[in-house]
């Protein structure tokens, strides 16, 4: 008994530390639980909300936590806050949020700086516990500090009460009240929100405008607002026949109660935000999806006949992106998806896009497409956008592009193909910075910009020139299925190809990730029938060369990169590989050459197509 009780007390110790070792180099093997249940009252007239909060906390890390932290984004809203001090300090401020002079000397002013104590935005903490008993707190600008009376130890709970008061602040950046369209309330980052903890710690930036990291959970959400206000966002509403406003079945006898505020009770189940907007001239539309997935629209009735037509074409198309987006990413798993006039722009959300109204069909549905397309590598797969913003931005663009292209019939061989003009205007600008800046500490809107949606973007469009878009297309599906709901790193995505293709990838994240270096191949030499390439830029990279001879015959050969230990599928001639610290390389043909042509496709990023090309006589 005593040596197998010790064998047991063995095999237990071992397994704590394998497991233990997995979670602390696995992002994906633990997640941290939230559960909210929150009840809000709204003034609509004062723009401001009490609000009382329960909050269960589960620690499924490793690690005993002995502080927690929230974020209180309104507070950012606030003259001589960092997001007001950010403006002052930077070149190209977001020119929503400042007002330009008509001096082109003159440096744009921070409309933050001008909020009057009534315009401001705030979430004020006026009670918190921890398991019933008070708790020591401090705010720090937008983020809640909380040391914990009794630390909260791996697979423990912890229940956290809060009463607060909080102020929509006026429309600067993305939250906010009457926007330049007229939307009353866009209530995004509106709520006393548990900051992330991952294997990587806390991740407590201050908020500046960028964007957002959660924990997932469950939100059980009950908003008291006047009754001609109509609501959508997050969520799945569990009172219609109460509340109407489109969402009743029109079969059944409304039971509003009377007063003078309606109650609306939302729930949303394993998502990592919870947003709303509310405004008394919504229209409010259902589209109903064939797959059961319910398509919520909802745009301010008094916009103009042009607005309004095609937020009614835009529906079905809608309806088209959702299924292209689960075809080639993976399945939603939702039940209802809701479109929303409001914000300053287009932003996601969870279940829900809050996007401006007043926009051109092309426009319309180009925002719809790329925000919608954040749900899955946003609010699915979740990356950290702080640290990782070109795994969000940029893998939106591309698929989003891909989308367009092809359910409008656009037919282009590279959707992305402006993605690749960004990027080398931000090259020979001298701006670019490499993809692993964060957000917050690009010098530049245009860096930031160009980094995380063209150059992001870019990686896996390119990544199809490397691999083949095939495996591109495979890998994808595999990354959704492997990592959707663990918030995965760039070392996943990597080893997602690498495991799907069978080639060898480090030197590719690396280079294009982790460094500025630059794509530029040019054919060096053409005599008699040898052609000699030049790698001109630090960066290498396969290559695929076209090559026209004397007698109009044409021929297509592969040049995999050595590092890659393996070539991609192709007809094309595969020839031996080219080790990266040669700057050179030549191979023969069978006939007299006319014309050479490096990346035809265009689908690598080099910077000077110039030299690519090559005719005889020139």
């Amino acid at each position: 008994m005593k040596k197998a009780s010790y064998l047991f007390t063995l095999v237990f110790m071992i397994t704590c530390v394998v497991v233990a070792q997995k979670a602390n180099n696995n992002p994906g093997y633990w997640q941290q639980h939230v559960d909210y249940e929150m009840d809000i009252d709204v003034d609509v007239k004062k723009y401001q909300y009490q609000g009382k909060q329960k909050l269960t906390y589960t620690n499924n890390s490793p690690d005993e936590l002995t502080k927690v932290f929230y974020h209180l984004y309104f507070n950012a809203f606030q003259p001589n806050s960092q997001m007001d001090a950010r403006l002052h300090a930077i070149d190209d401020p977001d020119g929503r949020m400042v007002n330009k002079s008509t001096n082109p000397e003159v440096k744009p002013e921070s409309r933050i700086a001008k909020l009057s104590p009534s315009e401001i935005g705030y979430i004020k903490v006026k009670s918190l516990k921890q398991n019933g008993e008070k708790v020591s707190y401090e705010i720090v600008g937008t983020i809640l500090e909380v040391v914990l009376n009794k630390p909260i130890r791996t697979g423990e709970k912890a229940v956290f009460e809060m009463d607060f008061e909080a102020q929509v602040p006026k429309q600067i950046r993305r939250s906010g009240r009457n926007n330049k369209e007229g939307v009353a309330l866009s209530m995004t980052q509106w709520y006393p929100k548990m900051a992330e903890y991952d294997f990587e710690g806390w991740h407590t930036p201050p908020y500046i405008a960028r964007e957002f990291h959660g924990v997932w959970g469950n939100f059980d959400v009950t908003l008291h607002i006047h009754k001609d206000y109509v609501v959508g966002g997050t969520g799945n509403l569990q009172n219609p026949q109460e509340v109407g406003h489109g969402y009743e079945d029109k079969s059944k006898k409304l039971d509003r109660p009377r007063g003078k505020k309606l109650t609306w009770k939302f729930k949303g189940e394993n998502i990592h935000d919870f947003t709303w907007a509310a405004d008394k001239e919504y229209q409010h539309d259902i589209f109903k999806m064939e797959s059961g997935i319910d398509l919520h629209f909802f745009y301010k009735k008094t916009l103009e006949q042009e607005y309004l037509d095609n937020w009614k074409k835009l529906q079905p198309k809608t309806a088209d992106l959702m299924n292209y987006f689960s075809k080639h990413i993976g399945k939603y798993p939702y039940k209802q998806y809701s479109i929303i006039q409001g914000g300053d722009g287009g932003m996601e959300y969870a279940q829900c896009t809050l996007i401006t109204g007043k926009r051109k069909w092309g426009s319309l549905f180009g925002v719809t497409a790329h925000e919608m397309a954040h749900t899955w590598f946003q609010f699915l797969l979740a990356t950290n956008e702080s640290k990782h913003p070109w795994m969000d931005e940029g893998f939106t663009t591309y698929i989003s592009n891909k989308a367009e292209n092809e359910i409008l019939g656009k037919n282009k061989a590279n959707p992305n193909e402006g993605s690749y003009r960004g990027y080398n205007y931000v090259v020979k600008a001298g701006k670019e910075k490499p993809l692993t800046t964060h957000a917050d500490r690009y010098e530049t809107n245009l860096a930031y910009g160009i980094a995380s949606y063209s150059k992001g973007s870019i990686f896996l469009s390119q990544l199809e020139y490397i691999i083949g878009a095939e495996n591109v297309a495979k890998t994808l599906k595999k990354y959704f299925a492997d990592f959707s709901f663990k918030h995965p790193i760039p070392n996943d995505i990597k080893r997602t190809a690498e495991k799907v293709s069978g080639i060898h990838l480090d030197w590719y994240l690396n280079e294009w990730t982790q460094t500025t270096n630059t794509i530029d191949y040019g054919i060096k030499q053409v005599k008699d029938k040898q052609i000699t390439l030049e790698r001109i830029g630090a960066m290498p990279m396969p290559l695929d060369v076209s090559v026209e001879y004397a007698d109009g015959s044409k021929e297509l050969f592969n040049i995999p990169l050595e590092m890659m230990r393996g070539n991609k599928p192709t007809k094309a001639t595969v020839l031996k590989d080219w080790g990266w610290a040669y700057t050179t390389y030549s191979f023969d043909v069978s006939k007299k050459v006319k014309s050479v042509e490096i990346d035809k496709t265009g689908f690598m990023a080099d910077i000077n197509p110039l030299n690519n090309v090559f005719k005889t006589g020139e």
